[in-house]
């Protein structure tokens, strides 16, 4: 009995030897791998996109491509989100304090008062050895440049159309088709309105918001003109942009605004980025409306679009002139203060590759700023459930971004204060114009 125990004791103990050997032979590369790591700690400071979740479907698989090329450093993130309201500010301070920042999204009209300042990152030699600028529409891609250099990539888009009730323009008797030129959209508006205002709808949709401005700007587009130019005998630049929005073309476009309130539009002051038509308050609404459909079937696509109808543009003046659009959307950009610029110029690559981001574009509802993405097996995905896909990537084309300078907050402000001037009777569009870029010439040093 003796004998049998000492063995049995004895096994025991090789075999107990046998498994720390082997705990030893298992874990030993791991602890050393862990050990020789470098650790890295990215941060962040990105715009909530009205909902902070959604960045957890776009930040942790980057993370994870770029530590899976990078073996030798455990690289974490930490980003901070704002809604858009306080964004700006919170930008600024951070910057402002020399608050290190490895990455950040800036609205596409704050790129000139960042750069400008020198918070931001030259990534010109960065996007040359990288190669994919042909991969970019040319609007999104020259959105990123200040000064002949580039400061941020634009990653996704909005482009604003005609949306509009099937059922109700035909309870008016208004042809959908009506709407396409600027006569034709006040003569609807008049009849939606003698029809639908008795329920408690209104005909058509006016912007009276913070952001008239935006949806002023097309019809300008359309006519020819623009919200500023080069100029020469600055002051003290010597050349330096010059308001030319109250020129010929600016005036004809803010007289369409006033035939529309003469037409018995109304402006709202309130905005909800498209609810309140969905909600069937208005029976046409000129907005970039797909991003709050959220729909997650071919079938709820197909069921959305028989009853509400899309066209892919702004009125015209005429059926001669081509249609013109605004484009919004977010840039992704590096702050001078970061201290890991190769790192998170790569995260950045990483995030805009079409295999990842095109995901997150669909699952929102986002427009790309990507060729690759618009067209091609990726955007098979898209049409699946974004309502009128591809006529809005076909609109693409008829987007402009707004003037990447210092100054265009100011102007557009101005601006802003030019349309509620029309709008409430303060003043004609012509004196309107003139008065506002007075103002916008004093902003740019004139």
């Amino acid at each position: 009995m003796l004998k049998e125990f000492v063995y049995l004791f004895s096994t025991i103990r090789i075999f107990s030897a046998l498994l720390l050997l082997v705990g030893v032979i298992v874990t030993a590369p791991n602890f050393t791998s862990v050990s020789a790591q470098r650790q890295v700690m990215l941060t962040g400071i990105l715009e909530d996109q009205g909902d902070p979740e959604r960045w957890n479907t776009l930040i942790p698989p980057a993370i994870q491509e770029l530590r899976q090329r990078h073996a030798d450093l455990d690289i974490q993130m930490n980003y901070t989100t704002y809604p858009y309201n306080e964004m700006r500010q919170k930008l600024m301070s951070a910057v402002e304090n020399q608050t290190e920042i490895d990455l950040i999204t800036l609205d596409q009209i704050w790129l000139g008062e960042f750069a400008e300042k020198g918070f931001l990152t030259d990534l010109t030699n960065f996007t040359k050895s990288w190669g994919r600028q042909n991969d970019w529409y040319q609007e999104s891609w020259d959105g990123g440049f200040y000064k002949d250099k580039m400061y941020a990539i634009w990653a996704w888009t909005d482009i604003r159309g005609l949306w509009y009730w099937k059922d109700m323009l035909h309870q008016a008797g208004v042809d959908a088709n009506s709407l396409k030129t600027w006569d034709g959209y006040i003569q609807a508006a008049k009849k939606l309105n003698a029809v639908l205002r008795p329920q408690g709808i209104e005909g058509i949709h006016l912007t009276g918001a913070s952001h008239s401005p935006d949806m002023w700007y097309p019809y300008l587009w359309m006519l020819g003109g623009d919200i500023v130019a080069m100029k020469t005998g600055h002051p003290t630049k010597g050349s330096y942009y010059f308001p030319i929005y109250n020129e010929t073309k600016g005036v004809r476009a803010m007289e369409f605004i006033k035939s529309q309130i003469d037409a018995g539009i109304k402006p709202q002051k309130n905005h909800f980025w498209g609810k309140e038509f969905l909600d069937r308050k208005f029976a046409v609404m000129l907005e970039a409306l797909q991003h709050h459909v959220h729909l997650n079937t071919t079938d709820q696509k197909q069921e959305f679009e028989e009853k509400i109808g899309f066209l892919p543009m702004f009125p015209v003046p005429n059926p001669s002139y081509k249609s013109s659009s605004l484009m919004g959307g977010w840039e992704l950009s590096i702050p001078e203060t970061s201290n890991h610029k190769d790192l998170a110029w790569e995260l950045i690559t990483i995030i805009l590759d079409p295999h990842i981001l095109s995901h997150y574009l669909v699952s929102h509802a986002n427009l790309p700023t990507q060729i690759t993405i618009g067209q091609g097996p990726y955007a098979l995905e898209a049409n699946k459930t974004i309502p009128y896909y591809s006529q809005l990537v076909n609109m693409i084309e008829l987007g402009h971004g707004r003037p990447n300078i210092p100054e265009y907050p100011q102007i557009a402000d101005h601006i802003r204060q030019a349309l509620d001037e029309v709008y409430y009777g303060l003043k004609n569009p012509k004196q309107a114009l003139d008065d506002a870029a007075a103002k916008s010439a004093k902003a740019l040093g004139w």
